[in-house]
C-alpha cells in the first residue's frame, strides 16, 4: 500500500518489479512490450524463451537484467472485442496473477503499464477503471506499494463525459475564484475576518490556509487525537482505515505515535475520506492540522465535488485529480 497513479517512463522505474504488458509468445513486441526489452537487453528475451509462451489473463516472471528493478513480471492481456469476450475478467486476472507473483517473490514495490490499453484497444478510461479496481482490492489483504505508469499525457484520454460534471463544477467556482475583484476581496475579509483572495466553499468559515493565530486559536485537541478518536467512532481497525485512505502504514504508523504530528493536506484529506466524513467535519479535521479547502485549488474543488454527492472512495477520485492534472490522494 498504496496506489500511486504516476507519468513516467516505466523502464525507469526504480521498484522491484515491473509488469510487462506481453503478447502470448513472450518474445517481444510493440509498444510497453518492445521497451521493455530494449532496456532489458537481450538476455531477457533468452529468459523468456524458456517460459514457452503464456496465456491470456496470465503472467509469468523473469529477472530484470539491465533494468532497474530485480524482476519483469509478463502479463497477458485481451484484446478488445467489443467487450462482449470476457475481455474484463481477463483483464483483471493479469493483475491479480500479477500480483501474486510480485507477493511471492517477495517484493514491496510493483510498477505496472496500462495493460491491453494501447494496440490491443482496449478503451482506456475503462482499462484504468479495471486496474485500480482490481489492484485496490488485492491491496485489502496485502502490503504492497503499487505505482500504475501512465507513460504521457496523450496515452490517457478523458472520456468527455465521464468527467463533463466534475469539470462544469469546476469552471462554475474556479473561474470566480481567480476573476475576484479588490471590493469583494476586501467585503470578504470584513466578513470572514481573514485577509485572503478565495471565495469561501460554505458559509460557515474562511477556506484560506488558516493564519498561525487561527491555528492557534483552535488548539486542544490535535490532528492525531482527533484523528485517532474519529477511528475508533467509526468502528474500523487502524489497518482498514489507512489503507481505505491509500496511505502507508509507516506513515500512520507516525501519526499514532506523536500526539502533535502534523500531516501534509493530502494526508489529512486522505483520512477524511477514509473516515467518509461529511463536509464540515472534514473541514475540521482539516483545521486540527492548519489547513482548509479553498475554491482557487482544483483539488480541493475536486475533493469538495466528491464528498458533497456522499462519494468517498480515494482511488475513484484519485482517477479524477490524475485527469485534471492534480497530484492524487495518497502516500
Amino acid at each position: 500500500m498504496p496506489v500511486h497513479l504516476v507519468r513516467n517512463d516505466i523502464t525507469k522505474m526504480r521498484v522491484d518489479a515491473v509488469v510487462n504488458a506481453a503478447n502470448s509468445s513472450l518474445l517481444g513486441g510493440g509498444g510497453v512490450d518492445g521497451c521493455i526489452h530494449r532496456a532489458a537487453g537481450p538476455e531477457l528475451l533468452q529468459a523468456c524463451k524458456k517460459l514457452h509462451g503464456c496465456e491470456t489473463g496470465q503472467a509469468k516472471i523473469t529477472e530484470g537484467y539491465r533494468l532497474p528493478c530485480k524482476y519483469v513480471i509478463h502479463a497477458v492481456g485481451p484484446r478488445w472485442q467489443g467487450g462482449t469476450q470476457g475481455e474484463e475478467e481477463k483483464l483483471r486476472s493479469c493483475y491479480r496473477e500479477s500480483l501474486k507473483l510480485a507477493t511471492d517473490y517477495k517484493c514491496e514495490s510493483v510498477a505496472f503499464p496500462l495493460i491491453s490499453s494501447g494496440i490491443y484497444g482496449y478503451p482506456k478510461a475503462e482499462a484504468l477503471r479495471v486496474a485500480i479496481d482490481t489492484i485496490a482490492a488485492f491491496l485489502e489483504t496485502a502490503e504492497l506499494t503499487v505505482y500504475l505508469v501512465i507513460f504521457d499525457r496523450a496515452s490517457y484520454e478523458i472520456g468527455a463525459e465521464r468527467f463533463a460534471e466534475i469539470a462544469v463544477y469546476i469552471d462554475e467556482r474556479y473561474v470566480d475564484a481567480h476573476t475576484d475583484s479588490a471590493v469583494r476581496r476586501l467585503d470578504r475579509e470584513r466578513l470572514y475576518g481573514a485577509k485572503c483572495s478565495e471565495a469561501p466553499l460554505c458559509e460557515a468559515k474562511s477556506v484560506c490556509e488558516l493564519s498561525l493565530e487561527d491555528a492557534l486559536r483552535g488548539i486542544g485537541e490535535s490532528f492525531s487525537e482527533m484523528l485517532l478518536r474519529k477511528i475508533d467512532e467509526s468502528g474500523m481497525t487502524d489497518a482498514q482505515c489507512y489503507k481505505k485512505a491509500n496511505i502507508d502504514r509507516k506513515l500512520f504508523s507516525k501519526i499514532r505515535k506523536d500526539k502533535h504530528y502534523q500531516p501534509s493536506k493530502i494526508t489529512a484529506v486522505a483520512f477524511a475520506l477514509a473516515l467518509e466524513l461529511p463536509l464540515p467535519e472534514l473541514e475540521e479535521l482539516l483545521e486540527k492540522a492548519g489547513f482548509a479547502l479553498s475554491p482557487a485549488s482544483k483539488f480541493d474543488l475536486i475533493v469538495a465535488y466528491f464528498v458533497s454527492r456522499g462519494k468517498y472512495n480515494v482511488f475513484e477520485i484519485n482517477e479524477a485529480l490524475f485527469a485534471f492534472d492534480e497530484h492524487p490522494i495518497g502516500a
